[in-house]
């Protein structure tokens, strides 16, 4: 069967609608949207291509193979959730920007070149920003600014990218690409930010925080992900991404333990499991490959069902910072237990979904030895559990009693929060149906006696160094604070240096205005002393001395003529 109609213009116009429709008929359409959408791409057989010429330039919008086949269906099970999610929205522009949010990550995969991507890749950013302005605070205006700016940025880069491989003679298909010249080293660093790059990652710990309590639940399943698809395709087996994917692994750990907002401490989390698909990407075996798409999939269903969790706190209370909550267990008890499924999933307890991906990148640092980064991967992995599968739940819902009494979430956010659950709890117990998606053949069993062995002990001793740290009173405290990230160079620093710089300037033009006005002033003075109404040459001479000078004047022109 012939591809007819791309699943991108699906979603498209899905969100032309919305904005005519209200009431049940709205939510028909949101419902119907990505359901209509999987049941077309589902008709499309492996290996279909849509072809497209325009200006000369052989373009290929939809492009079905393994890899693409897995992130749509991802993505149309990641717009399904989040849309059951947030069917109390009653603000149009939400509902449409996640629309077309969701139909351009789903365009952008599906992508068979280089030109349709970043056409996508802008779109991403464009209609993304609208859920985090929607919370219409001024601190979600200045984040989402800042976000935009980044993410054209990002856009920037990939399209000089493109545009310079094209003059070399590299053409716009969207196949490997590999480190080997200006145009990738443009396009690896556009893939980067949005995989949120050491150094090139704050704008996720910006914007998501700020985003609407339903905005975040799209934000966290698309951006990064589209990101991790497009290193896989283009830079799998690129030996750099293993050590900047350890890397990411490792810092945000840090971060999220001391940070008091828990949709921030998540947003720390997604860099740290972005970390491990990254590494996986980077040593580009069949079965790194596996495991670091599998992790991207399980990672949007946990992450999702985490980052609902605190939507539907933030929602019934108004916050979401750990100092300022506890207790909610009491109030809100179906919310606690579905943000510990999604604690276990994140932590890779066995039979939840975060093990049977993770503990196949892992497996596949140790087959290429790289024991260090595999050192690192294990600490990573016992962070994760600390500032994620104990933090989250832990402040939220027992800590202390914060004395709030709530409703619990409303039944279609309970519901949204349960399909996530039962996908992760579903993949972890049989993952064999999501490893029959995966791009290459699996021979891996995740359930072997020394995976499940050592991924209990570390858990086990992870929960007591926690247990001992807060009796002990040497775990950090929930505080209101800032933390200071490398976004203190642009946020703080360079705003000081350009101020400190047109200060400098000011002061030296005022030096230079004052002195050249006293130049000019004691010249107008000589020149008032010579030539004035008093001056020397206002004066009368005699006509003996003026004949003589100029009969001298006369004999020297005669003798420059002569000579």
């Amino acid at each position: 069967m012939g591809i007819d109609v791309p699943p991108f213009l699906i979603f498209y116009l899905a969100a032309l609608l919305v904005t005519v429709v209200h009431g049940r008929v709205r939510s028909l359409v949101l419902l119907g949207t990505p359901i209509v959408s999987a049941l077309l791409m589902l008709s499309w057989s492996m290996g279909e291509r849509m072809t497209l010429d325009m200006m000369g330039l052989g373009l290929s919008p939809v492009r079905i193979d393994a890899l693409s086949r897995l992130f749509g269906i991802l993505f149309h099970l990641a717009a399904f959730i989040g849309i059951v999610f947030a069917l109390h929205v009653r603000d149009t522009v939400q509902h449409a920007a996640s629309l077309v949010y969701a139909g351009s990550a789903i365009g952008a995969v599906f992508a068979g070149d280089l030109l349709t991507l970043f056409l996508f890749w802008e779109m991403l950013a464009v209609s993304s920003v609208f859920l985090i302005w929607a919370r219409r605070t001024p601190r979600a205006l200045a984040s989402g600014l800042r976000y935009l700016i980044i993410q054209v940025v990002s856009g920037l880069l990939l399209l000089a990218g493109v545009l310079i491989g094209v003059s070399d003679g590299r053409g716009l298909e969207f196949d490997h690409i590999g480190l080997d010249g200006m145009a990738s080293w443009l396009i690896f660093i556009a893939f980067g930010i949005k995989a949120g790059f050491p150094l090139l990652h704050n704008w996720l710990t910006d914007a998501y925080p700020e985003a609407t309590p339903t905005g975040t639940v799209f934000l966290s399943a698309f951006t990064t992900k589209v990101a991790i698809y497009a290193l896989a395709r283009g830079f799998p087996g690129t030996e750099l991404l293993v050590y900047i994917g350890a890397v990411m692994t490792c810092f945000p750990i840090f971060y999220a333990v001391i940070e008091n907002d828990l949709r921030r401490v998540l947003t720390y989390s997604m860099i740290n499991q972005l970390g491990f698909m990254v590494c996986g990407i980077g040593l580009g075996t069949a079965l790194a490959i596996n495991g670091a798409v599998a992790h991207a999939f399980n990672d949007v269903l946990f992450k999702g069902l985490l980052m609902m969790s605190m939507g539907a706190v933030l929602y019934r209370t108004g916050r979401i910072n750990g100092s300022e909550l506890g207790g909610l267990y009491k109030s809100m008890p179906k919310t606690a237990a579905l943000c510990a499924v999604g604690a276990a999933s994140i932590s890779a307890f066995p039979l939840f979904s975060g093990f049977v991906s993770k503990s196949m990148v892992m497996t596949a640092t140790l087959d290429e030895g790289h024991q260090w980064v595999w050192l690192m991967l294990l600490f990573a992995s016992a962070g994760v559990f600390h500032h994620a599968g104990i933090k989250i739940p832990f402040f939220a819902f027992f800590s202390h009693d914060s004395g709030m009494r709530t409703e619990e979430a409303p039944r279609h956010m309970l519901i949204a929060m349960s399909l996530g659950a039962a996908l992760c709890v579903g993949i972890g117990s049989y993952p064999w149906p999501l490893y029959a998606l995966l791009p290459n053949a699996v021979d891996y069993s995740p359930f072997d006696a020394t995976h499940v062995i050592a991924q209990l002990q570390l858990l086990f001793f992870s929960a007591l160094a926690f247990a001992w740290l807060k009796l002990s009173g040497i775990y950090p405290p929930e505080l209101p604070s800032v933390n200071i990230d490398s976004e203190w160079v642009y946020r703080r620093l360079a705003p000081r240096l350009v101020h400190a710089a047109v200060s400098a300037t000011r002061r030296l033009d005022h030096v230079l205005r004052d002195a050249l006005t006293e130049v000019a002033g004691r010249g107008a003075g000589l020149f008032g002393h010579s030539h004035g109404a008093t001056g020397t040459m206002a004066q009368t001479w005699p006509i003996g001395p003026m004949l003589l000078l100029v009969v001298a004047l006369l004999g020297l022109a005669l003798l420059y003529g002569y000579v």
